[in-house]
């Protein structure tokens, strides 16, 4: 069963130096893969788990209290793992043939790089940004532009996802960020490396539900890309509030249970806000793990997700706004989950306008 427990503790006990260091320390990153992460999405004849996305999110959110960065590169270790699902059998072997807990980066989106085709497989040159946890990962996937199989020259290209082990890629330490600081976003370059045909698959098959597979394998990928990102941000956005009620109760004394009014006020419009999100996010889990899979399903699921993340987003600034002059200075904790939440919500898989609109498309359609 997956354990957020463990972990939650580890990264409460070393998220200053997470922070410090920009990157997961190497006990927390083993705490990751020892509590199930890492095996979360592994098919189970690999001695994974293919867990549902409700443990996902209830896992995330609680680590994320604790320390988002590690949450984010939690969850995503776990994503990865069901994207590389989608390996054929030999490269699924390269990863998991020993362990079900190997750590996977990613850095798929958008397609980056140079892919050359060889006759048993691809080789590789490039620079991709933002490869969450890859200082503490055993393998990365890498997203490239190639000619689609057999098409003429200009036609229409593939975006192909190569699995490469993280000794064969340096990584530059490009990761100065507000928020996240903790998650080691660097940049992943490769200089030729190879990479055999059955290390790598398209974006296209992730669309596609694999014949006879659990059922976290039978979902496309845009059901689920945004829950998993944003259920970090309801775990930090929960951890600001918990951090500024703290503070506000020793502000100025009100009648509302010793808040000011107006404090008071902020205080339950937010926690009515972070309640809605988690329900949204949780019907997306659940949703995902149990209901038909149909487009207007998918575009749903994806306005649900963006639009709590967004509530968090909404929510945490309210805070950030009534923390008072102290909440500008470095180390307040509030302002620390508040960036986490800015930098978590600022990612392109969570734009609610565009989910919006596909949902809206989707809706129409059906009628």
């Amino acid at each position: 069963m997956l354990n957020p427990a463990p972990v939650a503790a580890a990264a409460a006990h070393d998220a200053r130096r997470i922070a410090g260091e920009r990157r997961l320390t190497a006990q927390v990153a083993e705490a990751v893969s020892a509590q199930g992460f890492a095996r979360h999405f592994v098919p189970e004849r690999w001695g994974g788990r293919a867990g549902t996305f409700r443990q996902l999110l209830d896992a995330s959110v609680a680590v994320a209290e604790e320390c988002a960065s590690t949450a984010w590169c939690a969850t995503l270790f776990a994503a990865h793992g069901r994207l590389a699902a989608y390996l054929p059998e030999e490269g699924q072997r390269d990863l998991w043939a020993a362990s079900p807990d190997v750590r996977i980066a990613a850095a798929v989106v958008p397609p980056s790089g140079h892919a050359t085709r060889q006759e048993d497989g691809w080789r590789l040159t490039g620079s991709w940004r933002y490869a969450s946890g890859i200082d503490v990962a055993d393998w990365v996937l890498l997203g490239s532009s190639t000619p689609a199989a057999g098409a003429e020259p200009g036609a229409q290209r593939d975006h192909r996802v190569f699995a490469v082990p993280r000794a064969e890629v340096d990584v530059q330490d490009t990761w100065h960020a507000m928020g996240l600081r903790g998650t080691g976003s660097n940049t992943v370059t490769t200089d030729g490396v190879f990479v055999p045909a059955h290390r790598s698959f398209t974006v296209g098959d992730l669309m596609r539900p694999m014949p006879g597979a659990a059922r976290c394998h039978s979902v496309p990928f845009p059901m689920v890309a945004a829950l998993m990102f944003a259920a970090p941000a309801l775990g930090a956005a929960r951890a600001a509030l918990s951090a500024w009620r703290t503070e506000a109760k020793d502000r100025a004394a009100g009648p509302a249970g010793g808040l000011a009014p107006r404090l008071a006020r902020t205080y339950a419009r937010v926690s009515g806000e972070l309640r809605a999100a988690e329900l949204l996010l949780t019907d997306v889990a659940e949703r995902a793990d149990t209901a038909p899979v149909t487009a207007l399903a998918v575009a749903e699921c994806r306005r649900d997700a963006t639009r709590a993340a967004a509530m968090c987003a909404r929510a945490t600034d309210l805070l950030f706004r009534t923390t008072g002059a102290h909440g500008l200075l470095d180390g307040n904790a509030v302002q620390d989950h508040w960036r986490d939440v800015t930098a978590v919500t600022a990612h392109a898989t969570l734009d609610p306008d565009a989910a919006g609109e596909d949902w809206a498309r989707a809706e129409l359609e059906a009628m």
